[in-house]
This record gives C-alpha cells, structure tokens and sequence, in this order.
C-alpha cells in the first residue's frame, strides 16, 4: 500500500542572495502537485554543488569579479542580484534549491504512465530548454526551478531516468550535476586516449572528470593541493602537479578547468600545438588574461561548457549501471545541518562530495 502524500512538507527556502542567514528551514511548505507530463519525486538524498553557493551569492552576475570564496559568506549587492544566476536573469524567491536529487516517484500527472509510480531515478540537473524560435538554453533544478533540498520536488518526467544500481541513495546523489558537468566537457572535446590536465581535481566536478577521462583511456594529470595527491592518484590519476607548482609548456592534448583565475595563461601555454581547453567553471576567478598570438599561433581550441545534450546524462546511468564509476564522498550531513555542510564545502578540505541525507 502506498504512503499517502501529504499537503505539506519539511525542506530549505533560498529567502535571498546573501549569507548563509538566508538559508531558512520550514517543515510547511506545500508539496508541489505534478502537471499532466511531471512526477513528484520524494527525495532521499541530495549534494553540495558550487552552483547552489554561487546562486546564493550572486556570483554569476557581470558585476562580480573575484573568486567563488569572495562572496560566499557575505551580501549581495543590488546590482549582483539583478542577474545573479547563471541564466542572466534575476532569481525569483523563496526558492528551495538543489541541483542534485535520488529519489523514488511517488505520484505522476496525467499524460505518464502509472508504471513509473516506485521507480527508483536520478534526476537530469541542467536541462536543455527549446525556445519557439528552435534556440536551446538551459535549465538548472534549484535555480530556474524547485530542486531537491526539501522532502519532494517535482519534474517533468523526460528529466527522471530510473537507476537500477546497488549504490546507496547517497552515492548516487553525488552524480547528477557534477559528473554530467564533467561528461559534457569531455564528449565536447571528444576526448580520447591523450594527455590531459584536469583543475580542481578534488572537487565534485574535478574528481568526476579525473574518473570519466580513465574511463576514456586517457593520462591523467591532476592539479591538486599536495595533501590531496594521493588520494587523488587512488581514485585514478596518473600524475599530479601542485595546484600552486609550475605547469611544463607544450605537454597535454587537452585541459579540462574548472578553476580559471590567475593562472589561467600557464593553463593555455601547457596545451600542445592543436590542443583543447574546455572550461566550466572558475572558482579562483572569471577574469583573465589571453595572449591572442598564443591561440592562434598554436592552433589551439578554446570551448565553454554548459549545455548538456540530453545523451550526457542517459549515459551517465550507463556507466554506473555497467559498474564503470566509483562514487566518492567526503562527508555526509542532514539537510537540516545545510549551512554545515556549506561551511564545509566551503573549506576545501575534503576529496569528493558532501552530501546530504533528505529522506527521514
């Protein structure tokens, strides 16, 4: 017999850009009711994502020019907030955020099919929107939309794709938004059997690129702080290079960075002639400098990421499916300790995901 779903529910509100303060937890939210081609997911567990703090902060707006770290316990200025996500557009609070969710449905709308009704899924994190004018933008689960850091959320259905695995609720909730980040770095350069450097190699998106370039048959150096190295050559690196060390010149097919910032010229003057540099992040910083003469003449490539092609994700459940992933986490805390566990999140102290418990 199936659990009756109740008219309210437990979970965290994003009340406004700023602080940790406006993080605000409410057990009277109302459960959100699926439309014709959605489910309601009940959410077992979720994860820390640099997203979910740099949405907070207002970090995506033009005005913002430091690193991640500058902002992320402080206030949003008026100016930040007016396009403080990463869409451009200015965020409409309350809003629960989240943009990583396992869960099981628990109820369908009218054009799905029963069936579904107990399927254990992952939820699809960046979602590619179609305009009426054919030109595809995206959408993030706990930024343009409710996400997972309450008791339900609802999705449309496409974007729910069950998981048969032995893994742990909270293992597969550390997948979502960073290995699907990370994947579509990868199949965007169509990365092979080649030298590659990977940034921030301890982090969520970092460590996933580590795990998916193996995957793929390539050499793997990662750049990392040295306390990390060997942790980091465990999970699969090949080499590690000292995040504040020297970069040797001409040596890597391809570069997958997530960190940006002041040395980002050393980053483009390691890639051979005709390499590839892929970025999707840029936590140390998004302004930097470009020796246009560099580029050109190196025959280099440069690729922003964030559109992820609905295949990144399918395939994803694949590869933990087929037993081709590990999943690594650095910690786990309830969702009503979030502020905790941003703190920590916030320290880069640790080698993998911080995850959070939803489910009671």
């Amino acid at each position: 017999m199936s659990t009756p779903i109740p008219e309210t529910m437990f979970g965290v509100v994003l009340t406004g850009h700023g602080g940790l303060d406006k993080l605000e937890w409410r057990d009277d939210l109302p459960v959100p009711k699926p439309e014709r081609d959605e489910v309601l997911i009940r959410v077992h567990a979720s994860s820390v994502n640099n997203t979910d703090i740099n949405t907070r902060t207002a970090w995506y707006s033009k005005s913002v020019r430091g690193d991640t770290a500058s902002a992320a316990t402080g206030g949003a200025s008026e100016a930040a907030a007016a396009d403080g996500a990463w869409s451009g557009q200015p965020i409409a609070f309350p809003l629960i955020q989240g943009a990583d969710c396992c869960g099981e449905i628990v109820a369908v709308g009218g054009q799905v099919p029963r069936v579904r009704i107990g399927e254990r899924v992952l939820v699809r994190a960046l979602q590619s929107v179609q305009a009426s004018d054919g030109s595809l933008t995206t959408s993030t689960l706990g930024t343009e939309c409710d996400g997972a850091f309450a008791e339900y959320t609802k999705i449309k259905v496409c974007h729910a794709l069950p998981i048969r695995s032995d893994w742990t609720d909270l293992e597969l909730a550390s997948i979502p938004c960073a290995y699907s980040t990370a994947e579509a770095m990868l199949q965007k350069i169509a990365l092979g059997a080649e030298r590659v450097l990977i940034t921030g190699a301890s982090g969520g998106v970092g460590l996933a690129a580590v795990q998916l370039a193996k995957r793929r048959g390539a050499a793997v150096t990662a750049m990392t702080s040295a306390d990390k190295a060997e942790a980091l050559r465990a999970l699969g690196a090949d080499a590690t290079i000292s995040r504040d060390g020297p970069l040797p010149g001409n040596a890597f097919d391809a570069v997958v960075d997530v960190v940006a910032g002041p040395r980002w010229p050393e980053l483009i003057d390691a890639l051979k002639p005709g390499g590839r540099y892929v970025v999707a992040g840029a936590i140390a910083g998004p302004i930097v400098e470009l020796d246009v003469r560099t580029l050109y003449l190196h025959d280099l490539t440069l690729y922003g990421s964030t559109r992820q092609p609905d295949g990144v994700f399918r395939d994803l459940v694949g590869y933990i499916e087929r037993g081709e992933l590990r999943p690594c986490i650095a910690e786990v805390f309830d969702l009503k300790d979030i502020k905790e566990a941003q703190t920590a999140f916030l320290g880069k102290g640790h080698v993998g995901k911080i995850v959070l418990q939803v489910a009671r």
